[in-house]
């Protein structure tokens, strides 16, 4: 196993991207590198969202990987690897459970409480990805959350969690849907995304152009939009077109 053999562990830092950033650009990341911290004081997410969460009670990673026989257009499927790992990872916790979810394009979800997050940060050569920085967030043993709408492992099970033996646990998670991306393995990264997608092929209510409108998720291109039945249009969604209800 070669993600994670170049382990950094912070006790803080401004964000965990940040750092892995860095180390690329000082050419000192190996192809695995993974930096982990207790505390992120300018965590990012998706849609420019700061990232929030309890210092020594979650996790929160970057892992750098160098998928340079991935194309630029082919970024999301990188992005499909990455949430099943996570979501693999989860499974293998909360044991087989038709509430745990992948809201698109990479929330960790349980029933309709977010559990975690990724970000992930290419950087490209040319046609190709040259490195990409794999940020997640997970949920851990944290028991009060501003919004009702989170939720934690310990809040879950009701049990507390070693955070490093979980760390190491997902990062094998991980790997493995890596393994697989890079194996080629493309069309079984597909069906078992589309398997774990929250709300597919469910009529659900969504924000677009900011009306509320009725529609279902029926799947998700190539290039990662989300495909949605609206009434009898099919239309296809990039990360800021539309917002769930």
């Amino acid at each position: 196993m070669f993600t994670g053999q170049q382990l950094i562990w912070l006790p803080v830092c401004a964000s965990t991207n940040t750092e892995a950033q860095a180390l690329i650009v000082q050419n000192r990341a190996s192809d695995g590198c993974t930096i982990i911290t207790d505390f992120q004081t300018a965590g990012r997410g998706q849609r420019g969202n700061q990232w929030e969460a309890a210092p020594a009670e979650n996790l929160m990673l970057s892992v750098v990987w160098k998928p340079t026989f991935l194309a630029a257009a082919e970024q999301f499927q990188l992005s499909q690897a990455v949430a099943l790992g996570v979501h693999d990872w989860a499974a293998a916790l909360l044991g087989p459970n038709a509430k745990l979810k992948l809201k698109w394009p990479n929330d960790l979800y349980y029933g309709d409480q977010k559990l975690g997050g990724i970000l992930i940060e290419n950087s490209l050569s040319g046609p190709k990805i040259q490195s990409s920085v794999v940020g997640i967030g997970l949920n851990i043993n944290q028991q009060h959350f501003a919004l009702p709408t989170a939720t934690s492992m310990a809040q879950l099970t009701g049990r507390a969690y070693d955070r490093a033996v979980l760390a190491a646990r997902l990062l094998e998670c991980l790997e493995g849907r890596y393994l697989q991306l890079r194996a080629g393995q493309v069309g079984r990264l597909r069906r078992d995304y589309l398997q774990a997608l929250y709300r597919y092929q469910e009529t659900h209510s969504f924000v677009v152009d900011g009306k509320p409108v009725s529609g279902h998720i029926v799947g998700v291109e190539e290039d990662g939009r989300l495909a949605v039945a609206i009434g009898q249009e099919l239309r296809r969604f990039g990360l800021q077109e539309i917002r769930y209800l």
